[in-house]
């Protein structure tokens, strides 16, 4: 493995929020090399992938920022009831715990337009997460000194609301000083396998609009001044990821040589796709089902993250 592949894979312009679809296809188990390392572990049905970029030559070559980044996936992710989502839970609540401050009040932020299903992940954990900085002066006696003060706001969008969704979050930091921001965002994958089956996790912030190509002023600890933990999941792929895939697999099937046709396969996707159907982005018929079952896992992770000294029983289920 060469730091040249990375380079080569980030030449294609592929659009990808995960830090793991930036590795070369042969990364697996565990390495180091130039600024980033990965580490995989398998709990359950759930496979976790710790990235790490240690320096500018690791952020330049994966395309990330420096920081940690923290994928757990599973085919089994969007389900219900079953014993994955019980692991999901409990590595989103451990990564987490590890991520945030001890102690002090922590702002959760709903990232998208509830409008929109596939762009709705955001507003629906929130609006399942359990709030108590209001509660400071009516805390029960069972509780007192249990409780940690967290605050949550879905600020919607830029086209909604005709302000820039880093402004909003800095006035209320500003005004309810956390000391940490969790951040949850839908993101765009580049393997439609990854679509509602893969979570991410990354200490580094994260780009409001980012997975549709609609960039926005970052939220991070440069712009809001407090730590900023990005939550995501995949919920949409462009067109011409697909025809990509779909054209490299005809040329495998026709034994052309695939590094020898690549930019003419890039320049066929653009040409058909891109220039005709712009930035269009594909999400799953059963979005609406998957964004509700991830927003409840996703909401049980941080309240029990956020909660440590309460039982699950003391932590209310929310149910907008």
């Amino acid at each position: 493995m060469s730091s040249d592949f990375i380079y080569k894979k980030q030449s294609r312009q592929v659009r990808t929020d995960l830090a793991m679809e930036s590795l070369p296809e042969s990364a697996g188990g565990k390495w180091q090399l130039n600024g980033i390392s990965m580490i995989q572990t398998e709990y359950g049905d759930v496979t976790e992938t710790i990235v790490e970029v240690t320096n500018n030559a690791g952020a330049q070559s994966l395309g990330k920022s420096i920081g940690r980044y923290i994928t757990m996936s599973s085919e089994d992710m969007p389900l219900p009831d079953c014993e994955t989502r019980t692991i999901l839970i409990e590595r989103l609540r451990l990564n987490l715990a590890h991520m945030l401050p001890q102690g002090g009040d922590v702002l959760v932020v709903g990232l998208g337009n509830r409008r929109v299903t596939a762009d709705s992940l955001g507003p629906k954990v929130v609006d399942k997460i359990f709030v108590t900085r209001h509660m400071r002066e009516q805390t029960p006696p069972s509780l007192k000194g249990r409780v940690r003060a967290v605050s949550a706001v879905a600020p919607g969008v830029l086209g909604v609301t005709g302000m820039e969704t880093a402004e909003v979050i800095r006035g209320i930091v500003d005004h309810v000083h956390p000391c940490a921001v969790i951040a949850i965002d839908a993101l765009a994958a580049r393997e439609t396998a990854r679509i509602c089956t893969t979570l991410q996790i990354a200490d580094t912030g994260i780009d409001p609009g980012s997975g549709i190509g609609n960039h926005r002023r970052g939220l991070n600890e440069q712009t809001l001044g407090v730590p900023v933990i990005a939550i995501g999941v995949p919920m949409v792929v462009y067109a011409s990821t697909i025809a990509r895939d779909a054209l490299t697999l005809l040329a495998g099937d026709l034994d052309l040589d695939l590094d020898e046709h690549s930019d003419a396969l890039d320049a066929l996707v653009d040409r058909v796709i891109a220039r005709q159907l712009g930035d269009m982005v594909v999400t799953p018929r059963e979005i609406d089902e998957r964004v509700q079952n991830l927003s409840d896992a996703i909401a049980m992770g941080i309240n029990s993250a956020l909660q440590p000294n309460l039982t699950k029983e003391e932590i209310p289920i929310v149910t907008p």
